[in-house]
């Protein structure tokens, strides 16, 4: 019965048959072709025991692995990376079929290769998935043939591995490094002037040309031969949220992936550059209910709290109590904060049923409202219109576009902070709208 399950024929089988029968109806015509059409089918039958002899009689003699990372990222390429040994005396062929997740939508995944006597090879692939959750990796396949390519036999290995899908730890991890050497100029990150003093005192230091005169300390210069300054840094230990909004709005899909997504991974990396900075970081993730709460703390551990608490968030299709959330904010969040408030406005009077809440929440913080451009609309914008309908076109996209901007200068006029951005570029201004913040001594 094992034997019937892994018994395969190979394509090239059908291939000389059609060889065979060609010389058999040629030989109606040419007799002579009828005795050698009879030895080429003799033939065939003794190579097709031959090939099941080569493949069978030693036992299993092909060995694959596939090697799955604990977590997969979010929104990025993940290498996944495939391990095969061949035991056979000789050269083998053999196809890979993996059983991809259901949630890739691909049926059709296969890798040719061949390998030689008691040779290893590894082989990558990639996967982006674009959501969260679990994936369930099926069968990895391999079906190994002789160079007679008539049969061939059928291995399966690793049946139902599955692995988490988290929000975009790569992401994470590529602005952490960048923070840490300090290079988040290369990505976009902007070095603002500080003004004035609220900085935290560093330490005394020689004065050198560019420091500021109204750093210049005295008394150290007094009991020094050289002019001494204070030196400052930013102030440390201070509490930043993220506040993400799980309502209908965030369903949006750009490039094949949920607004809400992106302020997930968003908040993942620029939790990880806050707390570098010695910040306190929390979470808050709300729709009609405060669906998690995670309070600000100065820990580096304390990012896998909410690495798992954002993994476990999803969208709802209901319309977000922005009420409910300034309750909430005046109860938990007792110390002056900042608050990164992702959410969506398509409409300017969406906007302005929720003005009253966001300035109650500015009153005590600092509240910046992070929406989104629609990049479709962008595009829509952008190309020549040829008739009256794509005019037409043009101009809704031209009025949406604009209410966006009208938003924006609204809600600065209000005096709450402002990030209005392309899905893909909001980790990089958020980050650059945390370090303005910091560097202003806005908090």
């Amino acid at each position: 019965m094992q034997f019937l399950k892994s018994f395969y024929i190979h394509n090239s089988f059908f291939r000389y048959i059609a060889i065979l029968a060609a010389c058999f109806m040629l030989s109606f015509w040419i007799p002579v072709l009828y005795p050698v059409a009879w030895l080429l089918t003799f033939v065939l039958l003794a190579l097709f025991f031959l090939d099941v002899n080569l493949l069978y009689v030693s036992g299993k003699r092909i060995e694959a692995e596939r090697k799955l990372p604990k977590k997969l990222s979010n929104s990025d390429l993940n290498p996944i990376a495939i391990r095969f040994t061949s035991k056979y005396a000789f050269k083998t062929h053999v196809s890979l079929i993996d059983e991809l997740p259901i949630q890739f939508q691909k049926r059709d995944f296969e890798h040719k290769t061949s390998l030689l006597k008691n040779q290893t090879k590894d082989f990558e692939y990639s996967v982006r998935p674009v959501d969260r959750g679990e994936y369930y990796f099926g069968n990895l396949i391999v079906f190994a043939s002789s160079a007679l390519r008539i049969v061939k036999r059928k291995y399966v290995f690793q049946k139902d591995q599955m692995v988490p899908v988290y929000p975009s730890i790569i992401q994470m991890q590529q602005y952490d490094f960048l923070a840490i050497s300090n290079k988040l100029t290369q990505f976009g990150m902007k070095k603002i002037r500080r003004i004035g003093h609220t900085q935290e005192f560093e330490q005394i230091k020689e004065y050198v040309q560019g420091d500021d005169f109204r750093t210049i300390n005295w008394k150290s210069t007094a009991k020094n031969v050289d002019l001494m300054v204070n030196q400052y840094q930013d102030e440390k230990s201070q509490p930043i949220y993220s506040i993400i909004d799980t309502g209908r709005v965030m369903k949006m899909p750009f490039n094949g992936l949920k607004l809400l997504d992106y302020a997930i991974n968003s908040t993942l990396a620029f939790s990880n550059v806050a707390l570098k900075k010695n910040d306190k970081t929390g979470m808050v993730a709300f729709s009609k209910n405060i669906e998690s709460y995670v309070p600000a703390v100065q820990k580096l551990t304390h990012l896998n709290t909410i690495l798992e608490k954002l993994y476990n968030i999803n969208t709802a299709f209901t319309d977000s109590d922005f009420g409910m959330l300034y309750a909430h904010v005046k109860r938990k969040i007792n110390q002056r904060s900042l608050l990164l408030l992702y959410t969506n406005f398509e409409h300017i009077s969406a906007m302005r049923r929720q003005l009253p809440f966001l300035l109650a929440i500015a009153k005590k913080h600092v509240l910046v409202v992070v929406f989104f451009e629609n990049t479709e609309l962008e595009e829509l914008i952008s190309i020549d219109a040829e008739n009256l309908q794509t005019i037409y076109h043009k101009t809704i996209a031209e009025k949406f576009s604009l209410e966006k901007r009208i938003m924006q200068k609204e809600l600065q006029q209000y005096g709450i902070q402002t990030i209005l951005t392309k899905p893909e570029n909001l980790t990089i201004n958020t980050i650059n709208k945390y370090l303005e913040i910091k560097a202003r001594g806005l908090l």
